[in-house]
């Protein structure tokens, strides 16, 4: 019988269950809870065999790289960056998302490599790490993806342009999809501004067809940055405090 899970140490026990749903669970918890101890077993479950769905994935391996990436612990860089080279699709997603959070700037190069693969890859995500990183050099490989035909790709080149150049044209091409008749294009757009510390990002994201949750959500992590900011952006933060003060009072 499986011990229920209310420690890390039979979280770390439950992830050599026979039951993969206990297994996946037990990964949740240990990134939910941000156990430290448990990277070593993390890493192992990342090139996991034994749980694999019929189209070829593996959820165990994708909620391993999701907790690895609220370790924050860099010990897993190799691992992650080895991840990448699966055919799952969402495991690369769910690593290169990891590699971003973790944020060693040795993952750099497999990223740039991912860039330039002859396979179909995470774009999105993919972008989104370069521009994190700030990878100058992905300028040439990035910029025709201002055109593509995903809008949340497009959303995340001027993303990693608007990193790079601060220039608010990039800004304005994400706007411009906070209206989309797609809610997902419009989520996208608004996790797009909340990575960015900008109080235009804070007005349009107030303004956008989006849930009120999500709006806070997405102004609390321009407000952690404007915070951790060596420049003082008092009039930003005294804006995003008072939208969150009238956004809790709308729920």
């Amino acid at each position: 019988m499986n011990e229920p899970i209310f420690s890390a140490e039979t979280a770390e026990a439950a992830l050599q269950s026979e039951d993969n749903q206990i297994r996946y669970y037990a990964a949740w918890w240990l990134g939910k809870h941000q156990v430290q101890e448990s990277c070593a077993a993390l890493c192992e479950a990342l090139f996991d065999q034994r749980y694999r769905i019929p189209s070829g994935g593996y959820p165990l391996r994708r909620q391993a790289a999701r907790a690895l990436g609220q370790l924050k612990n860099r010990s897993a860089v190799e691992a992650l960056i080895k991840a990448c080279e699966c055919n799952d699709f969402r495991l690369r997603e769910a690593a290169i998302q990891a590699l971003a959070a973790i944020g060693d700037r040795k993952a750099v190069n497999a990223l740039l490599e991912m860039m330039q693969s002859d396979r179909i890859e995470p774009y999105e995500a993919l972008i989104e790490a370069l521009a994190t990183f700030k990878v100058d050099s992905a300028r040439c490989l990035i910029e025709p993806y201002l055109n593509h035909a995903s809008e949340r790709i497009q959303c995340a080149a001027a993303r990693y342009f608007y990193f790079l150049t601060q220039e608010s044209q990039y800004l304005e091409c994400i706007f411009k999809y906070l209206n989309h008749e797609n809610m997902y294009v419009r989520w996208a757009a608004v996790f797009d501004l909340g990575a960015v510390a900008h109080h235009q990002a804070v007005e349009a994201i107030l303004t956008a067809r989006v849930p009120s949750s999500l709006k806070l959500l997405n102004l609390k992590r321009i407000l952690e940055t404007v915070l951790d900011s060596d420049t003082p952006q008092q009039q930003t933060s005294q804006l995003i405090f008072q939208a969150i003060d009238d956004l809790l009072i709308q729920l």
